[in-house]
């Protein structure tokens, strides 16, 4: 590992952003080089870096304006596959850390997380290791023990996977809309997207493949 490990930072919260550079800059070892408040605006920023030239580690946000986290983190890796990501987001751990590790991240926290383990985290990855918590790597070793490690949810962007834990819980396409603030025909078309990924006919299918899947646990908490 380099001596000092250079961080780029995509979060759309100039606050948090802040926050992380005032944690960061309190690690002789560790350099905020660049920042970026949109998801776009991280795939341009670690371009004009060159990737892994100028970049150690890219410490992303899920919830990102533009192109969510996962559809960057996809894009990072078909373009920078030597660049670790590392996911920092408010979603629960175990709705979305597997997802994330599965398309390519090197760990996940949660934002509540301390600045010790952040750092630590930081580190392990920039070394080309992986940040997998307890609780991660037993729902990795269920996957795996299942046969399960590709699923049609895998492939569902960010709102797409909001929408379809929401169908899974009975709620209507109106409901949705109002919940999520979306135009029902955008629920809608999420939810054919959400079928076809997933290969289920209606909204009956969807509800028995996510209970296969989930083992009966889905949620939208957090």
């Amino acid at each position: 590992m380099k001596a000092t490990v250079r961080v780029l930072l995509g979060d759309d919260h100039k606050i948090v952003r802040e926050g992380l550079k005032m944690v960061l800059a309190d690690d002789p070892g560790l350099q905020v080089v660049a920042e970026a408040d949109s998801g776009p605006g991280v795939l341009d920023m670690v371009h004009a870096l060159q990737g892994p030239l100028g970049v150690d580690v890219v410490l992303l946000d899920i919830a990102m304006p533009g192109m969510d986290g996962l559809n960057v983190l996809q894009n990072l890796r078909r373009d920078w596959p030597g660049l670790p990501v590392l996911m920092l987001s408010t979603y629960p751990e175990k709705q979305y850390a597997v997802r994330c590790i599965q398309l390519g991240a090197s760990g996940y926290l949660n934002k509540s997380t301390n600045t010790d383990a952040l750092v630590a985290a930081l580190r392990r990855v920039a070394a080309g290791g992986m940040h997998v918590s307890p609780t991660t790597a037993e729902a990795l070793a269920s996957l795996v023990s299942q046969g399960r490690t590709k699923s049609g949810i895998e492939q569902l962007s960010h709102r797409e996977h909001q929408v379809y834990l929401l169908l899974t819980q009975g709620h209507s396409v109106s409901e949705i809309g109002a919940q999520l603030s979306l135009a029902p025909n955008t629920v809608s078309t999420y939810r054919a997207r959400i079928l076809e990924k997933t290969g289920t006919k209606n909204d009956v299918e969807l509800a028995l493949y996510a209970q296969s899947f989930h083992g009966g646990q889905t949620s939208t908490s957090g």
